[in-house]
């Protein structure tokens, strides 16, 4: 696919631009020669030369100026919000209002359009915006590399990761990737107006993730299997709050049910290019582990 001469003279908006998919989004936008404009809660990202503005989904205060001469824009939820919906609705109904006409959103493969919080706004997206992608990607490869994440924490301190997934498998995903769709939707001459649903090339386990890891650092890793409520208990033992840990708790037992165990074609569809293998993925970030 290319980008169109009117594509050339979009102006996007990456709301989360720090984020694992928004750095990406940003950088390769403007390699593409769109005109971007980085929002952040806090600080401006310290590698982009792009527009940047203050956003708080909180704070419609911030919001116009985020809005102003925008035509497309990517949007990520805000954190730990148990309903995002009641926050994004309004701020995307504005949006359009001044004039913007493609939206592509990062949501999950777990949360089915219509759904309370993000598939509530996945449908308002189909219904409503004129342009638009919903993205449904796997659980990210990331999350056993940043240490501000349970996971991540966890196996680089103890070598070990908690969850109630059984024997469970997870498409994982390179977050690249994720980000790698998200440009074609967002600079592409045509809209998608589709959800796209985004794997890696395989379906793991815990348990064979974690044998990956052993594999790549010599370093002995384990899986340790708890049910529903355990795993809950651990999660908010790491910080995260109760009613979140509740959510994700959940999600993780509909792993343990087979929710998870597909892999789709949409990386190689949409960006010309195989996603990345989880192997290769430790591979690259083995350091972490060791």
């Amino acid at each position: 696919m290319r980008t169109s001469s009117s594509g050339d003279s979009a102006r996007v908006l990456v709301i989360g631009a720090t984020g694992n998919t928004g750095r990406h989004i940003v950088s390769r936008l403007m390699e593409l020669g769109l005109t971007v404009r980085t929002a952040t809660r806090g600080e401006r990202p310290t590698d982009s030369t792009a527009e940047h503005v203050r956003f708080d989904w909180a704070d419609p205060a911030s919001h116009d100026e985020a809005l102003s001469g925008v035509d497309r824009m990517y949007l990520i939820a805000p954190g730990m919000v148990e309903d995002p919906s009641t926050l994004m609705l309004p701020f995307i109904e504005r949006a359009v209002e001044r004039g913007v006409r493609r939206v592509v959103l990062l949501s999950s493969s777990a949360v089915p359009e219509g759904s309370p919080g993000l598939g509530t706004v996945h449908r308002y997206l189909r219904e409503r915006v004129p342009e638009w992608a919903v993205l449904q990607p796997s659980w990210f490869m990331q999350n056993f590399v940043n240490g501000r994440h349970h996971h991540g924490a966890s196996l680089r301190h103890d070598g070990v990761v908690v969850t109630a997934t059984g024997e469970g498998c997870v498409g994982f995903v390179d977050a690249r990737d994720i980000a790698e769709v998200a440009v074609r939707a967002l600079a592409d001459e045509h809209s998608h107006d589709t959800a796209h649903v985004i794997t890696g090339p395989q379906a793991l386990s815990y348990g064979e993730l974690v044998g990956v890891i052993s594999q790549v650092t010599g370093r002995p890793m384990r899986h340790v299997q708890v049910d529903g409520e355990k795993v809950r208990q651990h999660m908010m033992g790491a910080g995260i709050p109760e009613r979140y840990a509740r959510l994700l708790a959940g999600l993780e037992e509909s792993i343990r049910q087979g929710t998870e165990g597909r892999v789709t074609d949409t990386v190689s569809r949409v960006t010309g290019r195989p996603p990345r293998s989880f192997e290769d993925f430790a591979r690259e970030h083995a350091a972490f582990w060791k």
